[in-house]
């Protein structure tokens, strides 16, 4: 069984017990909530990668980022046959409520994966909706522990829609 490997960097913000998602279009995540954030361009640093996928993702600049952290995940699924070793580094990000851009002019060859940006209720989040990076937050948010243990995934649906 093949296993691919993927690293993306990612970004949290919350306000007012809501969470900054993004509804994903395509991928394993399909049509589920997920982390504004994504993989690096050749040559791009992790910083650069955060404020760039956020801003691409949901019009928001970055202020300040700080309390960095990595979780994985191996997610294995019939979709794609075999597994994904997902590795995400996270920080929290604070973001210029004053100073957005429309997604649709930020993503100029149409390869945004996301529908934009929605605050959504951490209580609303479920493992039919949520990609494992939501729901790593999820355990974040409501202090559960062993949240450092890799989290396996063993029969992952793509959804439909």
């Amino acid at each position: 069984m093949e296993c691919k490997e993927h690293l993306g960097v990612y970004g949290i913000n919350i306000f007012n017990d809501k969470l900054l998602c993004i509804k994903k279009t395509q991928g394993p995540y399909q049509y589920r909530y997920d982390l504004p954030g994504g993989s690096q361009k050749i040559g791009e640093g992790l910083i650069k990668t955060l404020k760039r996928e956020i801003l691409e993702e949901t019009g928001y600049f970055v202020l300040e980022y700080k309390n960095s952290r990595a979780y994985d995940f191996l997610i294995f699924s019939d979709d794609f046959k075999g597994c994904m070793h997902h590795l995400a580094i996270i920080y929290d990000v604070t973001l210029d409520e004053n100073k957005r851009k429309d997604i649709l002019e930020l993503v100029h060859d149409g390869k945004n994966d996301s529908e934009g940006a929605v605050w959504v209720e951490f209580s609303e989040f479920t493992l039919e909706n949520a990609s494992p990076l939501i729901l790593k937050i999820k355990d974040e948010f409501y202090n559960t522990e062993n949240l450092l243990e890799t989290k396996i995934y063993e029969k992952w649906n793509i959804n439909k829609n």
